[in-house]
């Protein structure tokens, strides 16, 4: 029996290279996993989010499949890149509903302005998703290394072991970052909370 694993690396390398059949063969053996990371993902989100998860899960493929020359290097690297591809569109959905709920873009903000309307909107139980972005995206202005643990593990859903061996690292030094990323994410909304 072959394995699914191997031929879903061989079907990623052949796409990669512009085998747009190896790209259509892929879907069925990564949709289902594809799915259940979509899933995972909005259920975080409001209960009125307009992006349904088949939605989500066919325009990060097209946008996975669509890279030329790509260094797939395996089944997890594919499912890590694929679930930062999700969290992008996911940010981005929600900053375009933002903007369209404001009035799109008639009016323009200051920084200070955005930064505190986002923190109010976190406070107030809104749109985590986008309070949780700024942060972390501050975050890996100080540590990339943190922000890649922060994004496998909450984003993707991968455990510590996972982690470890998507970063080559060990399951340890993965814990340490983890441990110390929520704690500076933690102190970093807070100080926003505080700031506004």
């Amino acid at each position: 029996m072959p394995d699914p694993t191997s031929d879903v690396t061989r079907m990623l390398s052949a796409a990669a290279e512009g085998d747009a059949s190896a790209a259509e063969r892929l879907l069925p053996l990564v949709y289902d996993e594809l799915r259940a990371l979509a899933g995972r993902y909005l259920r975080r989100e409001d209960a009125g989010h307009t992006l349904p998860p088949t939605a989500l899960v066919h325009e990060a493929y097209l946008k996975l499949v669509g890279q030329r020359d790509a260094d797939w290097r395996d089944r997890g690297h594919f499912f890590a890149v694929a679930a930062m591809a999700m969290r992008r569109i996911l940010v981005n959905h929600a900053r375009d509903r933002e903007r369209l709920k404001r009035g799109g873009d008639r009016s323009r903000e200051s920084l200070d302005a955005v930064a505190a309307q986002l923190v109010s909107e976190f406070e107030r139980g809104g749109n985590e998703l986008l309070a949780l972005d700024a942060a972390l995206e501050r975050l890996r202005s100080l540590s990339e290394r943190q922000a890649r643990v922060v994004e496998l593990r909450f984003f993707a859903g991968c455990s510590t072991a996972q982690v470890a061996e998507l970063t080559g690292r060990s399951e340890r030094s993965v814990e340490r970052d983890w441990a110390m990323a929520r704690a500076w994410l933690k102190g970093e909304i807070e100080r926003l909370g505080a700031d506004e």
